[in-house]
């Protein structure tokens, strides 16, 4: 227990930088998720159908965040729109899966991921 009581206690000195370097990649961890939601359920939806809880419980899940149920429902509805997804009811809810042109989409993303990553290292680096 002793250890344990240590282990807190020296936790419980963060400088406030540490602090805000803390703040500041969870706020940027929040806003990547939630920019880059559709593509992460378009890339779920690959492996198996979603409801929209599932969708929430996966994000949960896999990245320890709440999103809105009406933040997923939007996006489904939107996605949906775009002939990205196809929606059925199934057991009183309603189940999404990927439709022709979303498999080609999520399809190019992935293959694009290289750029991407090169795009995004190339957002954050620091201009001198």
């Amino acid at each position: 227990m002793e250890s344990k009581n240590l282990y807190t206690k020296r936790h419980d000195y963060t400088t406030g930088s540490d602090m805000e370097t803390t703040t500041v990649l969870k706020k940027m961890h929040r806003r990547l998720v939630k920019t880059f939601l559709d593509v992460l359920v378009l890339s779920e939806l690959r492996n198996r159908a979603l409801s929209g809880y599932d969708v929430i419980a996966f994000i949960h899940s896999k990245f320890s965040l709440l999103v809105s149920s009406g933040t997923v429902y939007s996006l489904l509805y939107s996605l949906e729109r775009d002939d990205l997804i196809k929606g059925e009811c199934a057991q009183r809810k309603r189940v999404y899966t990927l439709t022709e042109k979303g498999e080609a989409t999520i399809k190019a993303i992935l293959n694009a991921n290289d750029k991407i990553r090169y795009l995004t290292t190339s957002l954050l680096k620091v201009q001198k």
